[in-house]
């Protein structure tokens, strides 16, 4: 699960990483409040969403009276953000975050991520603060370091002398920088994330360091513990499709094809997207409905699917394991009848009870297109949308 900046920095701030007082307004009249109560007569305001490159998209910018801080606000709350990690749909920014203005003498980064290649929690630092760091580790890998995170989130000394002399860090700023860097390697593994972001770090004029921009991905399987981050979920950042996948549990991810895939297992559900693919189809989703769906999940899939206008076929792809194909089956068919379903519907069933799931959907009377293996699947996919 993403969260916003705002609430990164909410954590931050329990781990005692320095960063800028802020506060967040959804509205004209909760900006006032803001600019009132931190006493602001310059501030730098940014739209507040699930996507990175906010500046470049017009959404962060320094307004230097109250007033301009108020139409700063006015134009940025609400503000629809596209770029190349939103698509083409954008996003809304709802809320956006009033900070107080920093001078910046140097940018750091600072991050740390699960590496997954060798199977653990890794610090990545680079002295290039404020550019993309997989650029930076494209173009000049030399600049940029990577550490080992302990499983207690502590790091090794001799890793923190590495540190500050790879970053160039002397004196208070080796002290600072070492402190913040323990912090999120702590903060890292205790919130079970996947990402936590500090960029960029700065030295500031008076050559203090601090968080200006930070980032926060949290492991969905791990929100159980991770009660007050799982309240940080913010359902106007995802399409509502996604939302309503989430109700019920299902796994799903909006994609910009046509044809509506609804499979169970993660790993069928990506041979079933590639396949599409090399027939010269364009898969609209991921959807896996699990291993233990019943007609109300299938029933539940087939209208998140159906809710793309873009959707012109659907394919179900169901190995029955665990999952009894007579139970999708029925599944299929109720959401059919009830759905009134307008577009070519293709079905390939394998496995526990495959010939009774066949033959339920055969003596339905609906128009349902069988396939007798994934290749047929996608072949007969493609051209329905091809026959139109």
């Amino acid at each position: 699960m993403n969260t916003h900046e705002y609430q990164t920095k909410e954590i931050l701030k329990k781990y005692q990483i320095p960063i800028p007082r802020f506060g967040t307004a959804s509205t004209l009249e909760e900006a006032k409040e803001v600019v009132q109560y931190l006493g602001l007569d310059q501030a730098v305001v940014k739209i507040q969403v699930h996507a990175g490159g906010r500046g470049k998209a017009g959404g962060v910018k320094f307004a230097k009276s109250k007033e301009e801080i108020l139409a700063v606000c006015k134009e940025l709350i609400r503000m629809k953000m596209v770029n190349h990690q939103t698509g083409p749909k954008g996003i809304i920014a709802y809320k956006v975050l009033i900070s107080d203005p920093v001078e910046i003498e140097k940018e750091f980064y600072l991050g740390a991520i699960v590496d997954r290649e060798h199977a653990r929690p890794i610090l990545i630092v680079s002295p290039e603060g404020g550019a993309e760091i997989e650029e930076v580790a494209e173009k000049t890998p030399e600049r940029v370091l990577k550490l080992p995170i302990q499983l207690d989130g502590s790091l090794r000394p001799y890793h923190l002398i590495r540190l500050v002399k790879f970053m160039g860090w002397k004196d208070q700023k080796a002290t600072e920088g070492i402190q913040i860097a323990k912090s999120v390697a702590k903060a890292f593994i205790e919130t079970d994330a996947s990402l936590l972001e500090i960029n960029p770090l700065v030295e500031t004029k008076e050559g203090k360091m601090m968080a200006i921009d930070a980032k926060l991905s949290v492991d969905d399987n791990a929100l159980f513990r991770q009660k007050r981050i799982a309240s940080f979920y913010d359902p106007t950042q995802i399409f509502k499709n996604e939302v309503l996948a989430k109700e019920y549990d299902l796994a799903y991810i909006s994609l910009e094809g046509n044809i509506g895939c609804m499979v169970n297992g993660a790993g069928l559900a990506m041979s079933t997207m590639d396949i599409i693919d090399q027939f010269g189809g364009k898969p609209s989703n991921f959807l896996d409905v699990g291993g233990g769906a019943d007609k109300e999940k299938v029933a539940a899939g087939f209208k998140i699917i159906l809710s793309d206008p873009d959707v012109k076929a659907i394919l179900v792809n169901i190995f029955g394991g665990i999952m009894n194909c007579v139970t999708i089956a029925e599944g299929v068919i109720a959401a059919v009848l009830e759905l009134g379903m307008k577009v070519p519907l293709i079905v390939r069933l394998e496995g526990t009870n495959v010939e009774a799931g066949r033959r339920k959907l055969k003596e339905s009377g609906l128009k349902i297109i069988s396939a007798e293996s994934m290749a047929d699947a996608a072949e007969k996919a493609v051209q329905s949308i091809k026959r139109g």
